[in-house]
């Protein structure tokens, strides 16, 4: 469970966060959505602990800056950030013993899942962006998470590897697991969340709960273009 309370943050005179409460429970798919410069990466990369903030941030229940909730998140960034000569394998085999995962195993259906066995002896710095983007989520899904973190995670993907994610996130939920994603194409999320907030501003300016209601009630598209555009989808 991911639970962010009252969580503020300023770049000097810029409030990037204002106030973000928001709870992702366990086998739910939550997704922040909005335009660049909205404030998500902002509260994805302060749940990861890699900023400085106001507010409380809690893991199953853990501060966020606790070694046990550290391990018990997985974080895929926007930009991947893989060692310039750490070959595939190494990336992976790094993190399954910083994590101490003993199934070995683990790490070859990863690699041969996003199609990267015939890459595992390229290095970080050989690598395009969308096979970056590949380690970076096998990195983060290693240590098998209960709480994981997608910041643009679509992003320079092959339509094989969008394929696989999309059935990921789907695993993922049907495990337990929580799941956060961030976008601003809402084109990319389709219909398996569960609940979707829309920033603007560094704010949340609407929460949708995706379940069956009153079909005069706004879909998610019209929500989003109203708040962010003014306009009607």
């Amino acid at each position: 469970m991911l639970s962010v309370n009252g969580v503020t943050k300023k770049y000097k005179n810029f409030l990037a966060n204002d106030n973000l409460s928001f709870t992702i429970d366990n086998g739910e798919i939550g997704i922040l959505l909005g335009p660049n410069g909205a404030g998500k990466s902002t509260i994805i990369k302060s749940i990861a602990g890699l900023l400085k903030y106001s507010g409380t941030i809690e893991i199953n229940g853990l501060d966020n800056h606790d070694m046990e909730a550290k391990r018990q998140l997985g974080y895929i960034p926007e930009i991947p950030a893989l060692y310039d000569t750490l070959t595939v394998e190494e990336h992976l085999e790094f993190i399954r013993r910083a994590y101490k995962v003993e199934d070995i195993s683990v790490k070859e259906k990863l690699l041969e899942r996003f199609e990267l066995s015939d890459k595992r002896k390229k290095m970080g710095k050989e690598l395009s962006k969308g096979m970056q983007q590949k380690v970076s989520i096998c990195c983060a899904l290693i240590h098998n998470p209960s709480v994981i973190i997608f910041d643009e995670p679509m992003v320079g993907l092959d339509p094989h590897a969008i394929k696989e994610l999309k059935q990921v996130f789907q695993e993922l939920k049907a495990e337990g697991k929580s799941v956060l994603i961030s976008t601003h194409m809402i084109d990319t999320i389709e219909d398996y969340w569960d609940v979707a907030h829309i920033m603007m501003n560094g704010k949340i300016a609407a929460t949708k709960h995706n379940r069956p209601g009153n079909p005069e009630d706004k879909s998610l598209d019209e929500l989003f273009f109203e708040i962010t555009e003014g306009t009607k989808a």
